[in-house]
């Protein structure tokens, strides 16, 4: 089986990427973030023809999580099980009605034989913030959803843009990042104890090396530069970790045109290969190294 998944930054935007996306890397179960959809604007039909099904959890103008999969869909949950979200079509957001608890963040639910949870966690903007403290709010009532329903002896795959990165080795320079969101210690905290749960980083456990990340800014060439940070994981339960076969982070759908999404897409397969396709690592970070050489 293979899993992935990403952070589209507005599926309407980004549907014929993500079309040839499926075609391309043939998933059996997308993960997908920042929707930015309604659940009656999902172009449900579009991922019908393309083989898939499709969960969705979307508030209208911002946020929105989805599950597509090659195979039947069942026991959806949304937010946690706390109840409906917003609609955030025509709103503003401000500090002071900031709550991530009423946004759509989170849906899981069974295909293929495995429990899918794909999340989008909250930017958290500025550290010290409402936006921030509500980020880590909410990462401590994933955790407690995860301790009172879950069991880590189940076949669970926990996905998404979780907006944190695991460590230092996941920043393109920690010194440039440090003091900001996404890098401190309370959100590496609130991302370790996901593992302590019982969650294992699918993607480190068969890509050590650095210099891959998964979100470039997309401002001042960052892409091109290669300075990124890993935001989007693939957590698995035990039992599946040891069905982790390869993992990669694909590169080459973050390029345009038209203007791609900020993130790349990652997969990992379960007991056997899926697809091939070329990332294109090996000749970016060859050409940013001659770019970067010291004459």
């Amino acid at each position: 089986m293979r899993v992935a998944t990403w952070n589209v930054n507005s599926l309407s935007a980004r549907l014929p990427a993500v079309e040839r996306w499926l075609e391309r890397a043939d998933p059996d179960v997308l993960l997908m973030q920042e929707t930015k959809l309604a659940d009656e604007q999902v172009p449900e039909l579009v991922f019908r023809m393309a083989g898939y099904e499709m969960a969705h959890h979307g508030e209208g103008r911002w946020n929105g999580v989805a599950i597509a999969s090659r195979h039947p869909i069942t026991e959806v949950v949304t937010n946690f099980g706390d109840g409906p979200v917003r609609d955030s079509r025509g709103r503003t957001e401000t500090e002071d009605d900031f709550d991530p608890f009423d946004e759509a963040r989170m849906i899981a639910a069974v295909t293929g034989g495995i429990r899918f949870v794909s999340l989008y966690a909250p930017n958290g903007r500025v550290v010290g913030s409402p936006f921030y403290e509500g980020k880590l709010a909410w990462f401590t009532r994933l955790r407690r959803w995860l301790d009172e329903s879950r069991s880590p002896d189940e076949l669970l795959v926990l996905g998404g843009d979780l907006n944190v990165t695991p460590g230092d080795q996941d920043v393109w320079n920690s010194d440039a990042a440090h003091g900001g969101t996404h890098v401190s210690e309370p959100e590496r905290a609130a991302l370790a104890s996901l593992r302590d749960w019982g969650l294992t980083d699918a993607y480190r456990l068969r890509q050590p090396g650095l210099g891959r990340y998964t979100w470039w800014d997309y401002r001042a060439g960052m892409f091109h530069k290669n300075m990124g940070m890993r935001l989007d994981l693939l957590y698995v339960t035990r039992p599946l970790a040891d069905r982790v076969i390869w993992a990669e982070i694909d590169r080459e759908a973050r390029k345009g045109p038209p203007t791609p999404s900020d993130h790349a897409p990652v997969v990992t397969d379960l007991d056997e290969p899926g697809t091939p396709f070329d990332p294109g690592w090996e000749a970016a970070l060859e050409r940013i190294a001659k770019r970067t050489r010291p004459r």
